[in-house]
Parts: C-alpha cells; structure tokens; sequence
C-alpha cells in the first residue's frame, strides 16, 4: 500500500497530475476522532462523488481550537494511520487552522463533501465555488455522534437529539 498521508506540497503535485489525466477529484475534512459507521458511510459516499477522494484531516492544535481541551482523543498520527487502511480514502493531508479554506485554495478539488450539520452555506464554500467547484452535501447517519461515545464511555449522560 503506498503512502496516503502527503503534505500539502505534495498532494498539490498529485492532483495537478490526476486533474490532468481527467480524474474528479473530491475532497471533506473532519476531525475523524474516533470512527464510527456514520464516518464511514460518509466517506463511502464521498467518494462516489469523484475518483479521487482527499481528506483533509483536522490536526491536534486545530481540534483543540474549535472542540475542547481534551480532544482529540486519538492523536493525528493515529488518526491519520486508520483513515489511510480505509479503501474509500485515496489521500490524506493534516492541516492547523480551524478549517481548511487554505488548502481547499491550493488544491481546488472539484467536489467538497459536506455533513448536513454544517450544510452548503459552509465556511468552505466560497473558496471551492470561486475555483470552479461544487459543495455536495450528505445527510448525517441518525445514531452515531463521536462527542457521544465520548461522553458515553466518560459516563456522562448522551442527550437525545430533537427532530
């Protein structure tokens, strides 16, 4: 299995090169704490969307930054190693910021893929359509939330969502 897990640097060399031979390319990005099915149905669906699908992976700092002090539980490295033994996934680069605007602006996938919690008027949005892009959005699979199995194993009470 090569490598899937590339700098920004040398993701942009390859997608150049798979845009150039006619590949769509489609990108997401996620924190990825602690995989579950509703992850993996995501990327499955993702990946329909294009032939080459890139995700773009939260770092450690970056977590810390939008969710709390005690994520992620899983570091980067190790995120980033189960994310790249799923078939769906074709490459992964990790980036610091809180969202991946930047890289979005270098990469220019043709797809973004979206969860419906953050929907088409994402922050990304304006960065991947200015470049000639689409944001796809997918419904998130009901039952499956990372912060709730966090909380569960914690032992703290998991709130039922209202529809």
């Amino acid at each position: 299995m090569p490598d899937k897990i590339k700098s920004l640097k040398e993701l942009a060399k390859i997608v150049r090169a798979e845009k150039a031979r006619g590949k769509k390319i489609c990108a997401l990005s996620g924190a990825f704490d602690i995989l579950h099915p509703g992850h993996i149905s995501f990327l499955e669906r993702c990946k329909k969307s294009g032939d080459i699908l890139i995700v773009l992976l939260n770092s450690d700092k970056s977590i810390k930054s939008y969710k709390d002090k005690n994520r992620p539980i899983n570091p980067q490295a190790a995120r980033a190693r189960v994310l790249s033994a799923l078939t769906p996934v074709d490459f992964i680069s990790i980036f610091n910021e809180a969202d991946p605007r930047r890289i979005l602006a270098v990469l220019k996938p043709d797809i973004f893929c979206q969860g419906d919690d953050w929907g088409a008027n994402c922050v990304e949005r304006e960065t991947v359509e200015s470049a000639g892009g689409k944001v796809r959005v997918f419904k998130k699979v009901k039952g499956f939330s990372t912060t709730d199995i966090i909380n569960k194993i914690r032992g703290k009470r998991v709130a039922k969502k209202q529809k």
